[in-house]
């Protein structure tokens, strides 16, 4: 047996040796001069990102669960990559960053891709040089934007170099923002540089065991004496909760699949709108689920309080039940989601009152500012579905800063120009439906369920509605309490026992007459009654009806849509 080790090779020791011509098919080989050498010099530096990287390297990134770029662009397409700026030194300078346009699924999208096998996939100032081309390509031209991070960060024998290549980067980055939809996948450990830049695109995926962040945790540990875990300090639960992660997946492959389904639902560019998608599902099909699922819950003990999933409506009023859901790991209080209704590509923000009844926090808050703005900008129409009780009260909510939150929110429906209809499920009430996607906030359209119940307030409103009644029920506490402690005593019970005994009974009587007034504002105030007389509803929907009705007026609203770049004023946005 050979004591020798065996080094592993890319090379496949039974093909035939690879010799590159340089002459025409058929043509008797002549001399061969300068011309030839040109052209076998040229092939070579073409060849060069790929073929001078060692095996070690490539081992190194699959030891480490990695693909290399160019293993990741094949998931991504089949068809060979169009390599651009292939502007790469003696010393794979600007090699480390691998720029192109795909064609993916008929559709062109300029890619770009850390090479982690070459300078740890570091920045220098000639390819952030090109990486901002790339960028200004993409605007020129309308296309989406891919990213594939896998950094270390600013090459440190650069020196600023490294710096401007990526304040380039970053300049070219924001100035096509909002004018071209962009996607980036988070590979490997990126800090610094590595995390800014994705995190200006519009969408951010993180698989498990990556990690970005501002700093490592060796500098946290160094400056502050803190021990962190890379996972603990920039992981994909770190982030996904916080939203600086819109998707967490699995690996690497569950992110470029999302990036591509992700893909699949957004336009080309702020001129047109997203592509329209033959569906063989009928738009009349009937949605019994969603009225099982409503009958269900609001016959059950806890009557029309009972919690469910908002998601399973969404689900049965998209095409096939398919939707797709950004930021499913922060504030589930709201879902935002992309789905399709007769083909059309639509966004959907829901109240879900399966979390904390559906109330909207700072987080949730900001989660549907985000969302409303990304459609509003892409020409993607929005179905708001409500059901919330308000607005989350409490001081952590206010110290976090609920009212900047909430206008947050208010401002990007204010300003949604795309078409836009409001469905009421259930509760409605307060400054949450005000400021919830109404007719006076801007709605083309506002539809109820019979099960809506619409009011200034929940059943606290009571207090005020019928605060005369409470005032006399209250009032004659005091009266009920000494006439009951007297006949009591006067049939011979002590006297202590006797007081006991007719608070109770007294105390008893006064939550069944409150619990009657609660029903009677319920039925007189809480329910869709007066929005509807008043105008502020529409029209009422049954539950089977959902996604004829929705579909029908979403595809009435689209033929008089012409989609183009925003004009109004951009305003401030917090």
């Amino acid at each position: 047996m050979s004591k020798k080790a065996i080094k592993p090779s890319l090379k496949n020791p039974f093909a035939p040796p690879e010799t590159v011509e340089f002459t025409i098919p058929g043509e008797i080989p002549g001399k061969k001069g300068g011309y030839e050498e040109a052209m076998k010099e040229g092939h070579d530096l073409i060849q060069r990102p790929i073929k001078s990287v060692s095996i070690a390297q490539i081992e190194k990134q699959h030891f480490k669960k990695r693909m290399t770029v160019w293993e990741r662009i094949k998931v991504l397409t089949e068809k060979e990559p169009n390599v651009l700026f292939q502007n790469w030194g003696k010393n794979l300078d600007g090699a480390s960053l691998v720029t192109g346009i795909l064609n993916v699924n008929g559709r062109d999208v300029a890619l770009y891709g850390h090479d982690f096998t070459v300078r740890a996939g570091s920045i220098d100032a000639t390819n952030g040089r090109k990486l901002a081309l790339l960028f200004q390509m993409a605007g020129e031209k309308g296309i989406p934007v891919i990213g594939m991070n896998d950094s270390a960060g600013a090459f440190v024998p650069a020196g600023v170099g490294g710096l401007d290549g990526y304040a380039e980067a970053f300049t070219a980055l924001r100035k096509i923002s909002g004018v071209v939809p962009s996607i980036m996948c988070m590979f490997g450990f990126n800090a610094g540089g590595g995390s800014y830049l994705p995190r200006q695109g519009s969408f951010v995926i993180q698989p498990n065991d990556t990690f970005f962040g501002l700093t490592g945790p060796g500098v946290v540990k160094s400056v502050l004496g803190e021990d962190v875990t890379p996972e603990d300090l920039g992981g994909p639960k770190v982030h996904g909760a916080s939203g600086v992660a819109d998707l967490t997946v699995e690996d690497e492959v569950g992110a470029l699949r999302a990036a591509l389904q992700l893909l699949s639902y957004v336009p080309d560019n702020n001129s047109v709108s997203p592509r329209f998608r033959q569906t063989s599902d009928p738009l009349d099909r009937k949605t019994w689920e969603i009225n099982t699922l409503l009958k269900k819950a609001f016959n059950s003990p806890t009557g029309f309080n009972t919690p469910f999933d908002v998601s399973i409506m969404i689900q049965q009023i998209c095409d096939h039940g398919d939707y797709f859901e950004m930021q499913p790991d922060r504030a589930r209080e709201a879902v935002t989601a992309f789905g399709r209704l007769g083909g059309n590509v639509v966004g959907f923000v829901a109240n879900n009152s399966a979390v904390a009844s559906g109330q909207i926090s700072v987080d949730s808050a900001y989660k549907i500012a985000r969302f409303n703005r990304f459609c509003n900008i892409y020409n993607i129409p929005i179905i708001f579905m409500e059901d919330t009780t308000g607005f989350l009260p409490g001081r952590e909510q206010e110290s976090r800063g609920i009212v900047q939150a909430g206008r947050a929110m208010l401002d990007s429906i204010v300003d949604i120009r795309t078409p836009r209809i409001l469905l009421i499920i259930r509760n409605a009430y307060g400054g949450a439906y005000a400021s919830y996607n109404n007719y006076p906030t801007g709605a083309d359209l506002v539809l109820a369920l019979p099960t809506t119940r619409l009011a200034v307030m929940g059943p606290a409103g009571k207090e005020f509605v019928y605060k005369d009644e409470l005032r006399k029920l209250r009032g004659a506490v005091k009266d009920k309490v000494k006439s009951g402690v007297q006949e009591r005593v006067a049939a011979g019970m002590d006297a202590g026992q006797a007081t006991k005994d007719a608070e109770k009974d007294v105390a008893d009587w006064l939550r069944i007459e409150e619990a009657a007034l609660n029903l009677r504002y319920e039925k007189e105030l809480m329910n869709p009654k007066e929005g509807l007389a008043l105008g502020s509803i529409s029209s009422l929907v049954m539950p089977t009806d959902l996604r004829k009705v929705l579909g029908e007026n979403m595809n009435f609203l689209l033929r008089h849509y012409k989609p183009g770049p925003m004009q109004a004023i951009q305003r401030e946005f917090h």
